[in-house]
């Protein structure tokens, strides 16, 4: 039998307008405004829109197209398919991409980390193709998993037909498919390594030397920029993914179509400084003490600590009140056989009444069977 206990209530700063077309929230579109044809300022922590312009228009995304590139790189090497020092061997085909490039020499070997930082910095298209090859044998392969990977995460609004973002007419995104992919990105440290370097260089196995600079110029202008992926063509004009953390809270911006490079750095500056000004995020569930100690039915141990699975920051608007309450629904007792991690509970989140998060309660280590032998002893120590 389940048992829930008191709710607690939280007063902190917020408030938000839900959408009919979106899930997440959307606040306060009219406070500031921008030129570009599309653009999406996204709360990192929670997935929330603090300000969209068109984000869902299908439009050309030039070299953004390499965060998805990006990402299932640093996939594979989290995954450990591959590592810093594995060796790639180039083709003809990779090295002779035009466009963006680091002039990677074919048939001879680079690490993988020299391709990955090159595509990561200076946005190099044979750098792209060259990883591409490696995972998939080649590019078109390869851009299927890019399709497929994005049909995953979500990203609806989202046709690959290269590895690089170089002119295809069939290929499109939007800004708030550039949000969740660069929000994925930002979930691996291996990417922090490069993303913010300014400048570096690519030693090429014959000795040649070309410069790495980060196209990216808010790294070492805006104020908490750590990442991001520029891209420009005539046909997709000018265009940034960004982020920056100050203190707890880290925002993700959009810009697609400025007609030059400084507006779209004007303009992501413009909304990160907005989502700065005006919110901030609240700590509420922590997953590091142990919430509540269950009794166990037929385990070698009599009690056991359970924790929360995941934590839960909201972002709140300054100036704005609003109720949070938390549900703890727990039952009574547990059973073992129970493994480190297994659900046994919740937490419920409640906005204004309304449940917006469940988080999973679950056991902190591993509860075996009690055998036979467990039994009587137990009966002989309390008789």
């Amino acid at each position: 039998m389940k048992k829930i206990f008191s709710s607690f209530v939280l007063l902190i700063m917020a408030f938000c307008f839900l959408t009919s077309s979106q899930t997440m929230c959307v606040y306060a579109e009219s406070d500031i405004d921008i030129l570009s044809k599309s653009g999406l300022l996204m709360d990192y922590q929670s997935g929330e829109i603090l300000f969209e312009k068109n984000s869902t228009l299908h439009l050309p995304i030039a070299s953004m197209v390499k965060m998805m590139t990006i990402l299932i790189s640093l996939e594979e090497f989290d995954a450990g398919n591959v590592s810093l020092d594995t060796k790639i061997t180039t083709t003809e085909n990779a090295s002779g991409m035009g466009g963006s490039q680091v002039f990677i020499d074919p048939y001879v070997e680079y690490t993988f980390e020299d391709l990955l930082k090159s595509v990561i910095m200076a946005s190099a298209n044979d750098a792209s193709v060259a990883l591409a090859e490696y995972f998939n044998g080649n590019e078109k392969s390869f851009v299927n998993r890019m399709n497929k990977k994005a049909k995953e995460l979500g990203m609806n609004d989202t046709n690959y037909v290269n590895c690089t973002g170089l002119p295809a007419p069939e290929q499109y995104s939007c800004a708030k498919d550039s949000g969740i992919v660069m929000k994925e990105i930002l979930k691996h440290d291996l990417y922090h390594k490069y993303s913010s370097i300014w400048m570096d260089e690519l030693v090429h196995p014959s000795g040649r030397k070309t410069e790495l600079v980060n196209t990216n110029k808010l790294i070492r202008y805006f104020d908490g920029c750590d990442g991001g992926k520029t891209g420009s063509t005539n046909e997709a004009g000018c265009c940034l993914t960004a982020s920056a953390k100050r203190g707890d809270m880290r925002l993700i911006s959009v810009i697609i179509g400025a007609e030059n490079s400084k507006t779209r750095f004007n303009e992501s500056s413009l909304l990160l400084n907005y989502g700065f000004g005006n919110f901030e995020n609240k700590f509420l569930v922590d997953t590091e003490n142990a919430i509540a100690n269950l009794k166990i039915g037929k385990g070698k141990k009599e009690n056991c600590d359970v924790k929360k699975k995941k934590k839960f920051t909201a972002l709140v608007k300054k100036g704005d009140n609003v109720t949070y309450e938390t549900n703890l629904i727990l039952p009574e007792a547990i059973k073992a056989p129970l493994k480190t991690g297994d659900k046994v509970g919740k937490i419920e989140i409640l906005k204004n009444g309304n449940v917006i998060k469940e988080i999973e309660i679950v056991v902190k280590e591993d509860i075996k069977h009690s055998s036979y032998l467990d039994n009587v002893n137990k009966i002989i120590e309390n008789w």
